[in-house]
């Protein structure tokens, strides 16, 4: 496909695309909008800088973190946007940006040093959505040299969200991709009330017959 085709097949797909790539690199040069578009607990807690809860996913800590989140968001938004449509790819995107965030707003509220950026709870809201359409497709993790089926991903990834956010010491919010992947999945069930049963179909003539 050129450029020409995902503005014509996935036109919010390919804006978000855009503007979170454009924005990401204006704000390494740019420390004034970086700090005003990061997302801050203790300002939106209080009733402040509530924006940031969409904006923060428009920006990345490095050029690794852009291109980790930007590599995944490729090669599953495109897809996700033709399987629901645009409005509804649209709204579950800009949706689990802001539900991903809000736990991680009431965990910090009262921590004034801490801030949080990136669109991994929006892209993990991407990948479950995908999920749910192709439960039994293949899918890539590193360091891991072979294919998952996605429903074993799926679980296996909730799981070390989960654990990862009570007990990991490292500087990622595995809050924000825990509730983002939930995020995800809820609303494309409440998009497409068909989808669950297509979901057990799916693995059902995987696994069972």
């Amino acid at each position: 496909m050129n450029i020409t085709d995902y503005l014509r097949d996935t036109p919010v797909a390919s804006l978000i695309f855009a503007i979170t790539i454009i924005t990401t690199v204006m704000a390494f040069n740019n420390q004034e909008l970086l700090s005003e578009l990061i997302l801050h607990p203790y300002s939106v807690a209080r009733k402040k800088r509530i924006y940031t809860v969409i904006t923060s996913g428009l920006i990345h800590g490095d050029w690794m973190h852009l291109a980790f989140n930007m590599f995944s968001y490729y090669f599953f938004a495109f897809q996700l946007e033709k399987l629901m449509g645009h409005w509804q790819f649209g709204l579950l995107y800009v949706a689990s940006l802001i539900l991903s965030d809000l736990p991680t707003v009431y965990k910090h509220r009262d921590d004034y040093q801490y801030r949080c950026l990136g669109a991994s709870g929006a892209v993990s809201a991407v990948i479950f959505g995908f999920i749910m359409y192709h439960p039994t497709s293949g899918m890539m993790i590193m360091p891991i040299p072979f294919e998952i089926p996605a429903i074993v991903f799926g679980p296996l990834y909730l799981v070390y969200c989960y654990f990862a956010s009570k007990h990991a010491r490292d500087r990622v919010n595995h809050d924000a991709h825990l509730y983002g992947a939930l995020s995800g999945l809820i609303i494309v069930i409440i998009f497409d009330t068909h989808i669950v049963s297509h979901f057990i179909n799916e693995v059902s003539q995987l696994y069972f017959h």
